[in-house]
């Protein structure tokens, strides 16, 4: 008697190979060293641009930091610069204030031109709202 699993003429319906899960996600306090506020105050509407610094030691910066500098070659806010990289706004804030803090960017701090936050914010606000 010939067992089933030795029969090279049986039909083996092999399953189809499970695709890979990509590699876990990095905890947004691994990234920023368990803090959850910047150095120092950044808003999420601030510009950061590379530095020449950031520039010429862009190949020897690591992770999180050569994306940020590398994203910012052109001027982005913290916030598109959170939405482009997938990170947390918090963690963008924080890792681009280090990086700044380093000399690898600078920060152009926005002008609200004589209105209050809190004004600007209601504008941004009502004009959403009329989108949706």
């Amino acid at each position: 008697m010939v067992r089933p699993f030795l029969d090279d003429t049986a039909q083996v319906a092999v399953p189809a190979r499970a695709p890979i899960d990509p590699p876990a996600e990095i905890r947004p306090y691994l990234q920023t060293a368990g803090r959850v506020r910047p150095l120092g105050d950044l808003e999420l509407e601030a510009q950061v641009v590379t530095t020449a610094l950031g520039r010429a030691e862009l190949l020897h910066l690591k992770f999180e930091q050569r994306d940020i500098v590398a994203l910012c070659l052109i001027p982005n806010s913290v916030a598109e610069v959170a939405a482009k990289l997938h990170l947390h706004l918090s963690v963008a804030r924080i890792l681009a204030a280090d990086i700044a803090a380093e000399g690898y960017l600078s920060i152009v701090r926005p002008d609200f031109g004589g209105r209050s936050r809190a004004e600007t914010l209601e504008r941004v606000i009502r004009g959403l709202e009329a989108i949706s």
